[in-house]
This record gives C-alpha cells, sequence and structure tokens, in this order.
C-alpha cells in the first residue's frame, strides 16, 4: 500500500455553547482535514484546528506545511514501513505541530487499515471503553454552576473548570461550583496561562482552606515559565498539570528534571502526533508520572486517534479530557469511535474506523 495523494477539505461545526477560556472565545470548530489516499483506493484520515494562541497554526499555516514541505516526502512511500513516514513527517519542518499531526494520525489509521485492526490493538491493545470529563467554560457564576449541575446531571464524573479571567472572581466561581456538585463529581481547574504563580498559590490556599478538593489544576502560568510551575507545585497540595509548557519529548525530560509539575498532558496537537505522544507516555511512566490526554477544538476526526492512544497507554493515561465531539451540535463523522456524553467506545473497525465525513467542504 503505497501514498498517492494527500488532499484537503475544511470542516465547520458549531458548538452547543461558547468555548471560553482565559485566551479565546470560540462558537464554531473549523478544522483542516487532510485525506492521505493510496494506489489500492484506500484513505487515510487526519485533522487540524488552528489554535494560533497555543501551537502558532493558522488554517493557512497548516495547508502550506503540508502541501509544500510534509507531503512531497510522503508520495510513493509505502504505508507499513510506518517509522521512516513519521520520520520523514517530523522531520520535514520546525515546529509546524498541528501539521504534522494531521498527517501522522491519516497515516496510523492507513496503517491500521493495512493490518486490518483498529489502531489501538496495533499499538499494545487495552479496554477499549474510556470515560472523558467536559469542559465547562468560564463565565458568569450562575451560568458555570448551571453548566456544571447539568452536566453531572448527564452523566460526567469529572469537570473541567476554566478559570485564570479574575483571581477573586475564579474563587468565588470554583467554591459555588463545588458547593452545587460536591461529591458528585471531581473537579479540575484548567487557568490557561491566566495567573502568576503567586497568584495561582494564593487561589489554590484559599480554595483548600475552603474545603474544596480539586483533583487538579492544569497550567496556572505562562508556558515558559518552568520556576513559576515549580514554585507552584512545590507550595501547593493540589496535583500541578502541564499543558502548554510541554509540547514534546525534551520538554517533558526537562520538566521532569526540573519536578516543575506531578501531571503532563499529552495533546496530538502539541506532540507533531501518535509517535511523540507515545514516547511522552512512555518517559513519564518510566518516571512514575502520570498524564491526561487532551485536545483543542477538535471534531472526532483527530479526537479518535487520541481515543486508541489513551486506550493503548491507560496504565500513564490515567486521566481523559477529550471532549471536543462533547461540545460540538453534531458529530459530522459516522464510524470508528462513538461519542456518547461521557462514555466514548472503539468499535473493531481497521485504523480509525472513520467511513464518511459529512458536509466537508473540499480545497
Amino acid at each position: 500500500m503505497k501514498i498517492t495523494d494527500i488532499r484537503f477539505g475544511m470542516l465547520r461545526v458549531p458548538l452547543k455553547t461558547a468555548f471560553k477560556t482565559a485566551l479565546r472565545t470560540v462558537d464554531t470548530v473549523e478544522d483542516i482535514v487532510v485525506m492521505v489516499h493510496t494506489d489500492d483506493g484506500r484513505i487515510g484520515y487526519g485533522e487540524a484546528p488552528a489554535t494560533a494562541v497555543i501551537t502558532g497554526d493558522t488554517h493557512g499555516s497548516v495547508l502550506d506545511a503540508i502541501r509544500h514541505y510534509i507531503a512531497p516526502r510522503l508520495i510513493g512511500q509505502d504505508v507499513a514501513d510506518l517509522n521512516r513516514l513519521t520520520r520523514l513527517i517530523q522531520g520535514a519542518m520546525e515546529r509546524n505541530t498541528s501539521a504534522k499531526a494531521a498527517v501522522e494520525i491519516a497515516v496510523y489509521d492507513l496503517w491500521g487499515q493495512l493490518y486490518g485492526a483498529p489502531l489501538y490493538k496495533l499499538l499494545g491493545g487495552g479496554d477499549p471503553v474510556i470515560t472523558t470529563d467536559i469542559t465547562i467554560s468560564v463565565d458568569y457564576i450562575d451560568k458555570m454552576v448551571a453548566d456544571s449541575v447539568s452536566a453531572v446531571e448527564r452523566g460526567f464524573e469529572s469537570l473541567k473548570i476554566k478559570v485564570g479571567k479574575d483571581i477573586g472572581v475564579d474563587i468565588e466561581r470554583v467554591r459555588a461550583i463545588h458547593a452545587a456538585v460536591e461529591n458528585r463529581a471531581l473537579l479540575r481547574l484548567d487557568a490557561n496561562q491566566g495567573w502568576t504563580a503567586k497568584e495561582a498559590v494564593y487561589a489554590l490556599h484559599a480554595l483548600e482552606d475552603a474545603g474544596v478538593r480539586l483533583e487538579l489544576v492544569e497550567q496556572p502560568v505562562k508556558a515558559r515559565d518552568l520556576e513559576g510551575m515549580r514554585y507552584v507545585t512545590e507550595r501547593v497540595h493540589t496535583p500541578v498539570m502541564a499543558d502548554e509548557s510541554v509540547f514534546g519529548p525534551l520538554e517533558v525530560m526537562e520538566l521532569i528534571r526540573m519536578r516543575a509539575a506531578d501531571i503532563i498532558n499529552i495533546k496530538l496537537m502539541k506532540t507533531g502526533g501518535i509517535s511523540n505522544a507515545i514516547r511522552i507516555a512512555d518517559i513519564a511512566g518510566l518516571h512514575g508520572i502520570d498524564c491526561m490526554i487532551g485536545c483543542m477544538l477538535e471534531s472526532s476526526i483527530s479526537v479518535a486517534a487520541a481515543v486508541h492512544v489513551a486506550v493503548a497507554k491507560a496504565d500513564v493515561i490515567t486521566k481523559v479530557d477529550l471532549d471536543g465531539p462533547s461540545l460540538c451540535a453534531y458529530d459530522p463523522v459516522d464510524g470508528g469511535v462513538t461519542f456518547n456524553e461521557s462514555e466514548i467506545s472503539i468499535t473493531d473497525a481497521p485504523g480509525l474506523g472513520i467511513r464518511e465525513i459529512r458536509g466537508l467542504e473540499v480545497l
């Protein structure tokens, strides 16, 4: 099975409600879909969002990176030679992690199709059913409480609460949500780089002293402020998770060396795809550090790939934040992975199992 062509589409799916963080507000998933074609008529699917404030990638940069740097290296290559393909993708250019991820996902999809097995089985196997948390966007306190109660009533047992806008209001937001859902859901805070190190310690101490028990706090300080991250980690009881601070394996090793965080958040759009995500999980596992797997605002195309990785590396990836499809007004994808509120399950279809993508605009 050899690669013959790489084509593109644009997928637009409205969100059920606006997604608001300390960094941005978004109301529609608008992602580039990558379709890798082979000489036997098969298609591998990948996807990349434009998350400029985090990865630096835009729709234009994703398309240009793949068309001019990645695709020329892959045409004519054999899908069976997976390690060579991932080296070619990762070595095509610096950064541009979302573009690399989209192509890698499509290639891994084809690799699974080649051997007639769902991807997670080829990556090591596991239980093909996992549960995810759901994001509670930053908003007025009453709205966040209502959204949290609604999520719990729909079966979500973990809530990822967006904070980082205003330290005083953030504390009140979390206390109000905790009072509304206490003992019914775990609370995870995500500051999206919105606090300083001292603000983070202040906020977390205030919450801890008020009896609010948090499962974790995610990226409380700026991405490059590893000293600040360590400052927070050393001074609070709540486990600290690195997200934007960690893109690839080298950054993970530095974070571990500094003891700057307790947990690592893996996202395929940061790692450049599946190969580095697996490396990060293996490095973390060697050091006894748990990982979460998360996503950007992505549809069930690329999130499906993250699900397969989560299942195969469940010994290290102990937390799941793959709610992108649950935030969408509808799922445009038929086949492969089923997203049913908090429960995510994988079928036995080969690769990612994608049969059809509805509403795709060919580019």
